[in-house]
């Protein structure tokens, strides 16, 4: 058996959550879907998120804001 992702479907009223879960590391993420997207987008969804959180790229919450010119009206 080679080593892959599962994923989990759960349907929340009008949206999906979607779980990602690596085999390996056993690595977990959620997204929130709308029910209209197919089942490949949210896997796909799903996948581009593990594959961040795994490789370094998903900075999370506690990353710092960059410092941009606001601009006012």
């Amino acid at each position: 058996m080679s080593a892959g992702v599962l994923f989990e479907f759960v349907q929340m009223g009008q949206v999906m959550r979607v779980a990602a879960i690596d085999e390996v590391t056993g690595t977990e993420v959620i997204v929130i879907t709308p029910l209209n997207a197919t089942r490949l987008q949210m896997q796909r969804v799903a996948m581009a998120k593990l594959q961040r959180k795994m490789h370094g790229t998903d900075e999370g919450p506690d990353a710092p804001v960059p410092k941009t010119p606001g601009r006012y009206a």
